[in-house]
């Protein structure tokens, strides 16, 4: 399994961005001075969670971005959809009968690496970016 950086700059973006979202928006330059990212991948992951509705840009001298819902109501598996981000640990498709290998039958530990999958996804449907948030601020004290 592999966690992209794509997914991975997202969910950090959005943690800043929870952050200091109840002040003014926060631009994008400003999260990647604080995160170290790229503006330019930025700007394009901004442009992939603005149309699943996570963010919202503002204009304006004072603009940038805001979340749409509240950090609470953001779950980590709406992050990785937004950006296109799978969490697999299988090759296969489950409904294929075909397996990983290319042989007629799925591999002999293929139900371990799908039950993987299935931890790793409620894990991440579980938490919220006010749960990243909450994590990090506590770290801090």
């Amino acid at each position: 399994m592999k966690l992209t950086s794509k997914g991975r700059y997202a969910v950090m973006a959005l943690v800043d961005l929870a952050r200091f979202n109840n002040i003014n928006p926060v631009s994008l330059r400003d999260i990647s001075l604080r995160q170290g990212i790229s503006l330019d991948y930025l700007e394009q992951i901004f442009s992939k969670l603005r149309k699943k509705e996570i963010v919202q840009s503002v204009r304006g001298n004072q603009g940038g971005y805001v979340l749409n819902k509240k950090a609470k109501e953001i779950k980590l598996t709406n992050i990785f959809d937004a950006v296109d981000e799978k969490i697999k640990t299988v090759q296969c498709k489950k409904e294929s009968k075909k397996g990983c290998n290319g042989k007629s039958t799925k591999c002999l530990t293929h139900n371990l690496w799908d039950e993987l999958e299935n931890h790793i996804n409620d894990f991440f449907e579980k938490k919220s970016l006010e749960d990243l948030v909450q994590d990090n601020t506590e770290r801090r004290i």
